[in-house]
């Protein structure tokens, strides 16, 4: 099956060269299934010296449908709901490409943890409070970050 090659060859690649402050751990059992770590960043942020897991499926349509990829950590984000959904662009139905590689959608959740995209939320009441009460917002996700 094409799908499982795929992810094979991408799990080599980031074996090899893995994206800073990211960790992937495949399931030894079904290589469709990454357990995946984004530390937080390293400069001053809500989010800094977080340690935020993820889990990626990767379904039998893939790369030709994005892999489903949900945070098991909780996080105080407007484009992460309480799930663990995620709202970011190129994992949107309508904007996934199947040339789209797994090191570019770590690196840009990486990204968007530490710059978050209000107008697109997926939280509208957090993007609020993110675009009126900037120091409420951090303060709340910083507490998050802690736990």
């Amino acid at each position: 099956m094409a799908s499982t090659r795929r992810v094979q060859k991408e799990l080599a690649e980031l074996m090899n060269d893995p994206p800073a402050n990211i960790s992937v751990q495949p399931n030894e059992v079904n290589m469709s299934q990454w357990e995946v770590t984004i530390h937080g960043p390293p400069r001053p942020s809500p989010y800094h010296g977080g340690k935020f897991k993820l889990n990626v499926e990767f379904g039998l349509e893939y790369p030709f449908k994005a892999p489903l990829i949900k945070f098991k950590t909780k996080l105080y984000h407007p484009n992460i709901d309480s799930d663990g959904s995620i709202c970011m662009g190129m994992l949107k139905a309508e904007e996934w490409k199947p040339s789209t590689k797994m090191h570019m959608v770590f690196v840009a959740l990486y990204d968007l943890i530490e710059n978050p995209n209000p107008d697109d939320p997926l939280v509208s009441s957090i993007a609020e409070q993110y675009r009126t009460d900037r120091s409420g917002y951090d303060r709340k996700a910083a507490e998050y970050t802690q736990k």
